[in-house]
């Protein structure tokens, strides 16, 4: 297995209590989704152009 990187990310509060509340009883972690999400973006053509289009986030003060 590659070597963790230690990174310091912002994310929407209510996207991460929304996500807690999905992921309550599932086995699914924060870290886990943020590197399947990197490896598909990389790697899933369709995936990469979905992320890129999403427009419905608010501004936060942050790069979204």
């Amino acid at each position: 297995m590659d070597k963790m990187k230690l990174t310091s990310v912002k994310i929407l509060n209510s996207l991460y209590e929304s996500f807690k509340s999905v992921t309550v009883n599932t086995k699914m972690s924060l870290q886990k989704i943020t590197n399947r999400s990197v490896y598909l973006y990389i790697h899933d053509k369709e995936f990469k152009e979905k992320i890129n289009s999403a427009d419905h986030l608010h501004a936060s003060g942050s790069n979204l």
